[in-house]
């Protein structure tokens, strides 16, 4: 109490010396309300950095940017054409060289576009192409057009059989409205195959590996 009135009265004997205590007292205030000012407005700008994108983007209504599928090419499988060829031979065994020359030649085709076609499945479609660069290849020979579909135009697609698959089959209505039906032999790792149809195409409505 005494040097509370000790200072008042210090104050009042001399007003300059008041003056500029109190001019320093507000300077200390308005520095104080800059800092809280400064470091509430860092501290927002800081919040706004660990907010992801998709969150921003929920909340103004704006949907995030999807991120692109990796491309799958399923592995050659030469199981279908070997088999092919030993059902030749034991023909060819039992000296039946009429059934033994067709199936021979068919698993020498099986065997040769093993070594060349691959299936690759990219983010919107599946494509036919050819050699390990991943060549084109060309026009269907048989309907026309490229050889190349968009998932999104898969009306159905069929795997024979899980266990030992030896075709698979799919419709389209890319190539022709009405849809267009593809069969092609299953010379890829089947399992490997029927997994990225069912993530890129939708279930199959009857095949499925065991």
């Amino acid at each position: 109490m005494v040097a509370t009135l000790a200072l008042s009265s210090s104050l009042l004997s001399n007003p300059i010396k008041g003056e500029f205590h109190h001019r320093t007292l507000y300077g200390l205030s308005s520095q104080w309300r800059r800092n809280q000012i400064g470091n509430a407005f860092s501290n927002r700008k800081s919040y706004h950095k660990r907010i992801p994108y998709g969150a921003v983007a929920s909340l103004l209504g704006r949907k995030p940017k999807s991120v692109k599928r990796e491309i799958v090419v399923p592995e050659p499988d030469y199981r279908l054409p070997i088999a092919v060829l030993g059902i030749a031979g034991g023909f060819a065994y039992a000296d039946n060289l009429l059934a033994a020359a067709p199936i021979g030649l068919l698993g020498l085709l099986l065997l040769f576009q093993t070594t060349r076609v691959r299936f690759v499945f990219d983010d919107d479609a599946l494509e036919v192409k050819v050699g390990d660069q991943l060549e084109e290849s060309g026009e269907n020979v048989f309907v026309g057009g490229k050889n190349r579909w968009k998932y999104s135009t898969f009306v159905n697609w069929e795997l024979w059989w899980p266990q030992f698959p030896i075709l698979v089959y799919f419709k389209e209505t890319q190539t022709k409205p009405e849809g267009q039906i593809h069969f092609f032999p299953v010379i890829f790792n089947g399992k490997q195959l029927y997994d990225v149809m069912v993530e890129r195409a939708g279930p199959s409505k009857t095949s499925s590996p065991k």
